[in-house]
């Protein structure tokens, strides 16, 4: 999350009704340099090692060095004082960002040994994805057994659903909420059966404040994978989603305003995302994004599920689904709004799709298989070029489906926020948290 996605989503947000973002309204910002020790890009593992422990350290990294030595986090520094410490995310809990502030290893992929440390950590709360596959990985040279197993031991309830995590009080005793084996749904997804930031922070405020206070890094983790597929929509939702969280905790602040601090930032921006698109000129139409119900990940799924059961389906079978999902409309006739006649294909977007689906039709039915989570957007091209017209109709561009180098923005509040202002690099970010826990 840099400038462009609180942007996009600060400017559809107004125009839906939402309002203004908290974030954008805290009244301390800063820009913030985002690069690796070792490379101009950075990944979120290298990045969240400087934010949580105020070195640089080369991509992939976790909690370590580049030489490999270990790293203290604000959060471990915090939790010596007696403060209690809360982790929450919206992607797997062992994924970068949040590993960044429990973790101490030489690659983010060790995921069933970040799941050790998440355990060792003796971290008050987790909440977020679970462990992949690798939370049992009896051929780990480390292993030492099932993790949910040894976080029980070690003192943690395990919970497993939105009602047992609702129903937990003040005085349960450590907590690691787990609500999926791989990442939370998107929010343009959202069903009722996963708490999102929002839900999570406010549980964990309920159940680790006290009199020693607290220290919590709650991640807006999808916005990312959005980003990856350049999905303008889920984007915006994935950002809306955050603020929520931001609101609960300026709320608190509110209440607590000689001794709360509250900062936001992004890692690093991913997807080269642009309020502006040369298709269309001076143009920008946000707005236009509330047609999309649903990510690209889950229309394409859907497409693809379709294709498998029918072989021999053709495109004139799912111009609907494009219209009902996307908005986008096909016939003249059928752009009798202002909103549609900004959603209508050109007879040479209409030919793109097409293609775009036949070729899809003969991958599929080929079985060609993807290997990644994000391959999906890439090599499936229906749904990929469906988001990138309406993105193009939105005024949204894009120049990546990666990292890119471009500052992020750090807002903030409360006490200590005047040290978060001017050009940081993102370690500042820890040091000067470190400096102020002194």
């Amino acid at each position: 999350m840099s400038i462009p996605q609180r942007m996009v989503a600060d400017e559809f947000a107004r125009a839906s009704g939402y309002g203004p973002l908290a974030m954008n309204a805290l009244p301390y910002q800063s820009t913030t340099r985002t690069r690796a020790a070792n490379a101009l890009v950075t990944d979120s593992a290298a990045a969240a090692t400087a934010i949580a422990c105020g070195e640089k350290t080369n991509v992939g990294a976790l909690g370590v060095g580049p030489d490999g030595t270990r790293l203290e986090s604000v959060a471990e520094i915090a939790h010596k004082k007696g403060m209690k410490v809360g982790i929450m995310t919206t992607v797997t809990i062992v994924h970068a960002t949040p590993a960044g502030f429990y973790a101490h290893r030489k690659s983010r992929g060790e995921y069933y040994n970040i799941a050790l440390d998440l355990v060792d950590s003796g971290f008050d709360f987790f909440a977020g994805g679970g462990v992949y596959d690798k939370y049992d990985d009896a051929k780990n040279k480390n292993y030492r057994g099932n993790v949910f197993d040894l976080a029980r031991k070690a003192g943690y309830e395990v919970v497993e659903s939105r009602d047992e995590f609702s129903a937990l009080r003040p005085g349960c005793g450590k907590v690691w909420g787990v609500f999926s084996k791989d990442a939370l749904d998107f929010a343009i997804d959202r069903t009722d059966r996963q708490p999102r930031p929002a839900e999570m922070l406010e549980k964990c405020i309920e159940l680790i404040d006290g009199p020693n206070g607290f220290f919590i890094m709650t991640e807006g983790g999808k916005l990312d994978y959005a980003a990856h597929a350049n999905d303008p929509a889920s984007v915006v939702a994935e950002t809306i989603d955050l603020d929520k969280a931001v609101k609960v905790a300026v709320a608190f602040a509110a209440k607590h305003p000689d001794d709360t601090l509250i900062i936001t930032t992004g890692d690093h921006e991913t997807g080269g995302m642009a309020m502006g698109f040369a298709g269309i000129g001076y143009k920008f139409y946000v707005g236009l994004l509330a047609n999309q119900k649903c990510s690209t990940e889950t229309f394409s799924n859907r497409i693809a599920a379709r294709i498998t059961a029918n072989p021999s389906i053709k495109f004139d079978d799912v111009k609907a689904d494009v219209t009902s999902q996307f908005g986008l409309v096909f016939e003249q006739r059928e752009a009798d709004t202002p909103d549609k006649k900004l959603l209508l294909l050109s007879a040479s977007e209409v030919d793109e799709l097409r293609k775009a689906f036949e070729a899809d039709v003969e991958m599929i039915s080929a079985k060609v298989s993807e290997t990644r989570a994000h391959d999906v957007a890439r090599r499936r091209k229906f749904a990929a070029t469906v988001k990138r017209l309406l993105s193009n109709h939105a005024g949204v561009g894009w120049s990546s489906g990666a990292h890119t180098a471009m500052p992020t923005m750090t807002t903030a509040q409360g006490c200590g926020a005047e040290n978060f202002i001017g050009f940081l690099e993102n370690h500042d970010i820890a040091r000067k948290l470190k400096a102020m826990l002194q």
